[in-house]
C-alpha cells in the first residue's frame, strides 16, 4: 500500500504521477524497430522516425492516464496518492485530456500512413491500442484478471517494434520480430514489478495480478528466471545466426538485472522498501535496449 505518501511534497506526487521514466517503455520498441531497420536497409527516414516518436509517447499518456481513470472506478487507487484523478479531484479532465493524447498520437500515425500510401502501421497501432484499453477498461479489465503482462508484451514488443520496422522499410522481418521478443519481457517485467507493493490493494479491488496469484516470495523467486531470459535468448540468437555478434552488449546490462532481482529478493514482502522495484524495471529495460539497437546500428552492412 502506500499510506506513507501522503508526507511526500506535492511536487513529488505530481512527478510521480506524470511517471517520466516509464516514457522509455514508448520510446524504445521505435527506437528498436528503426535500428534494425537502418541495420539492414543503410537508410533512416528521419522524419518517420521522429513522428512515430511522438505519437508514441501521445499514445502511453494516453494510457497512463486513462488507466487513472479507470482504476478511480474500481476504487484501487483508493491509496494512490499520486493518482492524478486523486490529485486534481476531476475524473472528467483527465478522461478528456488522455482522449486528446490519443487521438494526437493516432494523427501523428495516420499522417505516416498517408504519406506512405499503406495503412498497414496504422493498424498495427490501432491494434495496441486496443490492447491498452482492454488492459484496464471496461468491461474487460483483462488487466484485472492477471493477463496485463501478456498484453504488455504484445503491445510493447512484437507489434510495437514491428510497426517501427515497417514504417522505415514498409516490408517485414525475422530478426525485427526476434529481437521484439526481448523488448517485450523487459517491458512486462516493469508491469510485473509495479504491483509487489500493493498486493493489499490489489486484492481489496479484486485484482488478480500475478504477484496476489503467485504471493511476493514465490513472484521474487521467479524474477531471475524471467530477467535471464533476456540474455539467454539474445545468446541462443547469436548462436542460430539470427543476430550479430555485437547484440552481446546487451550483457553490460547485467549489473541492472542483477540489482533488480536482488532486491527484490531482499524487499519483496516490504511494501514500503519494494515500491521502486519497478524504476529499477525500468533502468533494465533502458539499458539492455539501448545496448541491443546500438549493436544493431553498429553490425549495419
Amino acid at each position: 500500500m502506500t499510506t506513507k505518501s501522503l508526507t511526500y511534497p506535492k511536487s513529488k506526487l505530481w512527478l510521480a504521477a506524470i511517471k517520466p521514466p516509464m516514457y522509455s517503455v514508448a520510446i524504445m520498441p521505435i527506437v528498436l524497430g528503426t535500428a534494425i531497420a537502418f541495420a539492414e536497409t543503410n537508410s533512416l527516414q528521419i522524419g518517420t522516425f521522429l513522428i512515430f516518436l511522438i505519437a508514441a509517447i501521445l499514445i502511453l499518456a494516453w494510457e497512463n492516464l486513462s488507466n487513472d481513470v479507470f482504476d478511480s472506478e474500481t476504487g484501487i487507487d483508493l491509496n494512490k496518492h499520486h493518482s492524478l484523478v486523486n490529485l486534481t479531484g476531476n475524473k472528467r479532465l483527465i478522461f478528456w485530456l488522455s482522449n486528446v493524447c490519443l487521438g494526437s498520437g493516432i494523427l501523428g500515425i495516420l499522417a505516416i500512413a498517408l504519406w506512405q500510401r499503406d495503412i498497414t502501421v496504422l493498424g498495427l497501432i490501432l491494434l495496441c491500442c486496443a490492447l491498452g484499453y482492454i488492459y484496464q477498461g471496461p468491461p474487460f479489465r483483462w488487466g484485472y484478471r492477471g493477463l496485463g503482462e501478456i498484453l504488455c508484451f504484445l503491445s510493447f514488443g512484437p507489434l510495437a517494434v514491428s510497426a517501427a520496422y515497417y514504417s522505415q522499410t514498409q516490408s517485414w522481418s525475422a530478426v525485427s520480430l526476434t529481437a521484439s521478443l526481448l523488448l517485450g519481457i523487459s517491458t512486462s517485467l516493469i508491469l510485473f514489478c509495479s504491483h509487489f507493493h500493493q498486493v493489499e490493494d490489489d486484492l481489496a479491488a479484486g485484482k488478480r495480478s500475478p504477484i496476489v496469484r503467485l504471493g511476493t516470495r514465490r513472484s521474487a523467486q521467479l524474477l531471475p528466471w524471467a530477467t535471464g531470459g533476456i540474455f539467454a535468448l539474445t545468446l541462443l540468437f547469436v548462436v542460430l545466426h539470427i543476430f550479430p555478434l555485437s547484440t552481446l552488449f546487451i550483457f553490460a546490462s547485467l549489473p541492472s538485472a542483477y540489482k533488480l532481482c536482488r532486491h527484490v529478493q531482499m524487499y519483496h514482502n516490504q511494501p514500503e522498501r519494494v515500491s521502486n522495484c519497478k524504476f529499477l524495471a525500468v533502468n533494465l529495460h533502458f539499458w539492455s535496449g539501448v545496448l541491443l539497437s546500438l549493436s544493431f546500428v553498429f553490425a549495419a552492412r
